[in-house]
């Protein structure tokens, strides 16, 4: 009880902190439009900076409703259209329990054992070992698994993603996140604005008037510094909108990790399954914005500044010290491009045997790339038995 009251005092705590953020980014477009403002003072008037300033500001004033209204449209948008446009980048697809009775029981058995609403299932055709969730509310959340993921992951193992991903949901992670990317979308669409104004307007006469020997002898010039100041408020808003939404992602991981931990009570499970996804999760259609939403997240930034995930080394730490269970090491998984291209079966079969000596594959979607890694088949089944993906199909 203890481990578990402690965890649900940290996601509340991390609701309150995540909102905050968001409120802050959402104020990051109002620094955009007083910047563009600032633009356009200097754009029409040559005067000294502190009339520049001001003049801006009254332009912000009765420039801010439409800025909100401008941004609330774009939420809306978003709100109503954004997994329809993810599944359109991932090419994700909805499954229900006869297409895969294994994965959708999983999921199922999950939800109904804490009474958690059961979100959408979506399967991507993809050789990479990675799932993610997504929605803004009950009625829209999905979680969506890789084709690699299914193959290469046993039922535990799978059981253990998919409560990491419930963990997201329950915790408004995933809604927050969305969010976040929207705003940021917002900023982005902002800032380009703003420089495109300045950059098309640099054909002009205009900047030739900040440093005129005029302006300076009758006091006016300011518009070098007033463009100075707008291009740094830009800036500013662009580099926190992105570390907002670092930190909004990088929270959140090692709560995930627990709570499929708490949904499972298998610390084994999900410490193999991070192994596995280690190095494996990289979905190369993929937007920024949609592997950011991923169990782990490959793609790095400067450093470690702009990296989305905690390295998974610190995962498998916070889990063995606070959830018990077994770091397995680094795994190795065979590569059945390899196999096939050096004429072995998979699954160690030599060529050539019969069946009854060859283990039962289920069918794989084509590799799009070479090297990515996958699990042995599942052990051998006689003609009739079920096994994961139904009977043994006689004949081989």
């Amino acid at each position: 009880m203890a481990q578990a009251y402690g965890l649900y005092t940290h996601i509340r705590g991390n609701r309150v902190r995540s909102a905050g953020l968001l409120i802050g980014l959402f104020f990051l477009v109002y620094l955009l439009v007083y910047a563009g403002a600032l633009v356009a003072a200097v754009l029409t008037t040559d005067a000294p900076l502190d009339w520049l300033a001001r003049k801006a500001w009254r332009d912000f004033l009765l420039a801010w409703p439409f800025a909100t209204a401008g941004t609330a449209l774009w939420v809306l948008i978003a709100y109503k259209f954004h997994q329809a446009l993810i599944d359109a980048v991932t090419g994700g697809r909805e499954v229900t329990r006869k297409e895969e009775p294994r994965l959708y029981n999983l999921l199922e058995n999950l939800c109904i054992s804490r009474g958690i609403p059961m979100p959408r299932l979506k399967v991507m055709e993809d050789s990479a070992l990675n799932a993610f969730a997504t929605g803004l509310n009950q009625n829209q959340y999905a979680i969506t698994v890789t084709t690699g993921l299914l193959q290469s992951l046993d039922d535990a193992e799978i059981e253990a993603v998919l409560g990491h991903e419930l963990t997201h949901i329950r915790n408004g992670d995933v809604r927050m996140l969305v969010i976040a990317v929207i705003i940021a979308g917002v900023i982005g669409f902002f800032a380009e604005l703003v420089f495109r104004t300045m950059f098309n307007a640099s054909g002009s006469a205009w900047p030739s008037s900040w440093s005129s020997r005029r302006s300076r002898e009758e006091g006016r010039g300011g518009g070098a510094a007033a463009i100075a100041i707008a291009l740094v408020l830009i800036a500013i808003a662009w580099f926190l909108s992105i570390v907002i939404r670092f930190a909004l992602s990088r929270s959140r991981e090692l709560l995930a990790d627990a709570g499929s931990v708490d949904l499972t009570k298998n610390p084994d499970a999900m410490l193999t399954a991070l192994r596995k996804i280690e190095g494996r999760g990289e979905l190369e259609d993929a937007p920024s914005a949609v592997m950011e939403m991923c169990v782990d997240n490959p793609r790095s930034g400067f450093v470690d500044l702009f990296a989305t995930h905690p390295p998974i080394d610190k995962r498998i730490d916070a889990l063995v010290r606070f959830a018990g269970g077994h770091d397995p090491g680094p795994i190795a998984l065979p590569d059945y491009a390899e196999e096939e291209q050096d004429g072995a079966q998979p699954g160690g079969a030599e060529p050539g045997a019969p069946d009854e000596q060859r283990p039962f594959l289920p069918e794989r979607p084509p590799l799009s790339t070479a090297g990515k890694p996958f699990l042995p088949a599942e052990p051998p089944l006689s003609p009739g038995q079920a096994g994961p993906w139904g009977p043994r199909r006689s004949g081989g």
